[in-house]
């Protein structure tokens, strides 16, 4: 038997197969939230974060009709979300000269240094990343990509995906201690 929540999201996801512009707003509405808590770790800031959740809203509405209501819309949703930050990744890489990474060795931080702090905090920290940085970061952390992935999703080198984790969770662990250990 179907729990209450999935019925309803399942009838708002049937008025936006119809194109209900009302079943749209509901559905906006609803998860524009959880999408910009996603877009965040993909973006620079919040009008970059604002702009990947209404591209990846005009995505899920173009596209609701491949959507299989047997699974998990919110797992769904998260994927375009971060396909389409990535998309934005690319757009944006390719504007700017290629950056060549040599070949460093890979030193990893002390494991647990960002545990103790909120999710605002990490937030900031993150931000303080270059885009390049962060996004491998939350791929790699979060989403649990491996490097392969990473690479190929980001056209990268997969030794590059590797210097950039290791930069960034370098550079957190400064961050962290200069703002934290003070």
């Amino acid at each position: 038997m179907a729990r209450p929540q999935e019925d309803e999201i399942g009838e708002i996801i049937q008025g936006c197969i119809h194109k209900n512009e009302k079943s749209r707003e509901v559905l906006y509405r609803k998860f524009f939230g959880y999408a910009m808590s996603v877009a965040l770790l993909y973006a620079n800031d919040r009008g970059e974060a604002t702009e990947i959740v209404n591209d990846s809203f005009i995505k899920v509405f173009n596209d609701i009709r491949k959507f299989d209501t047997s699974l998990s819309f919110k797992s769904w949703f998260r994927r375009i979300v971060i396909n389409t930050a990535i998309d934005r990744f690319r757009k944006e890489s390719r504007k700017k000269a290629a950056i060549q990474v040599d070949e460093l060795p890979l030193h990893d931080t002390e494991p647990g240094v960002i545990s103790k702090i909120s999710a605002e905090e990490i937030f900031s920290l993150l931000n303080n990343l270059p885009l390049v940085h962060k996004t491998v970061f939350c791929l790699y952390e979060i989403e649990g990509y491996n490097h392969e992935e990473i690479a190929k999703e980001l056209r990268i080198a997969e030794s590059s995906s590797r210097v950039y984790l290791t930069r960034a969770k370098k550079r957190l662990q400064e961050l962290y201690q200069l703002h934290f250990n003070s």
